[in-house]
């Protein structure tokens, strides 16, 4: 009998170790079921879907595209300014224009064809003016002489004062002579220049200047690399001068 209260005292304990064992894989399992529980949902402050991308990574912003705000001030251009002459009160003759020049006036000959319909053009390389002015005699006497007279000369030597003279002499019964003066990098342009304009003012109502060294100084870029003749763009703005004056 005692050995059996002691076998039955034994298995008592046997069973209460067992009982807590069992329940402490119990808690230990539902420990796990709840820490894999948390880790599978996702905190309040994460994204909700997809990889998170590194800054570094990211690809750059959208451009944005402008907007015009209705009633706002239109966008702005900026376009190549075009050859501009200057204004002349100097009203027009009617007739014809005869043209006598240097290698300039052969320069515009185009351009001065189409702003002056029908005009003579009479022009020589290298030409001096004290030659133009027996041009004007030989034309006056063969009754081919416009009623408008250019002289586009100087570019090639000096003009004197008498040379201008000898010129108006020749011309006599032309109702308008332009003379144009010259823009070249030569020592004499400047004295040119001084006496035709001097010569202008002698034959108020008849003479008359076409100051292509003043419209032309501030535009280089209307020379060629020789820095006398004419590309396209200023063959353009001397035809337009003179043909304001013929």
């Amino acid at each position: 009998m005692g050995h059996t209260g002691a076998v039955s005292g034994i298995d008592r304990v046997d069973r209460v170790i067992g009982i807590v064992l069992v329940a402490v894989l119990a808690s230990l399992v539902g420990l796990g079921l709840s820490d894999n529980s948390r880790a599978s949902t996702p905190s309040a402050g994460g994204p909700l879907s997809g990889p998170t991308i590194p800054p570094s990574t990211a690809g750059p912003a959208p451009a944005t595209t402008p907007t015009t705000v209705p009633g706002g001030p239109a966008p702005t251009t900026t376009a190549p300014a075009a050859p501009t002459t200057p204004s002349t009160s100097v009203p027009p003759v009617a007739g014809p224009v005869t043209a006598i020049g240097d290698s300039i006036l052969l320069d515009i000959q185009p351009e001065l064809a189409v702003d002056i319909p029908g005009v003579t053009v009479d022009g020589l390389v290298s030409r001096q003016f004290e030659a133009g002015i027996g041009i004007v005699q030989a034309d006056r006497a063969s009754g081919t002489l416009g009623r408008v007279l250019v002289v586009e000369l100087g570019t090639n030597g000096a003009v004197t004062s008498a040379d201008v003279d000898a010129l108006m002499q020749a011309a006599q019964g032309v109702t308008r002579v332009v003379f144009v003066n010259v823009n070249v990098p030569r020592y004499w342009a400047a004295g040119d220049n001084a006496v035709l304009a001097a010569g202008v003012a002698r034959y108020p109502g008849v003479a008359v200047l076409a100051d292509w060294n003043a419209l032309s100084t501030p535009h280089p870029e209307w020379f060629t690399t020789d820095q006398v003749h004419l590309n396209p763009t200023g063959a353009t703005a001397l035809a337009a001068l003179i043909a304001q004056y013929s």
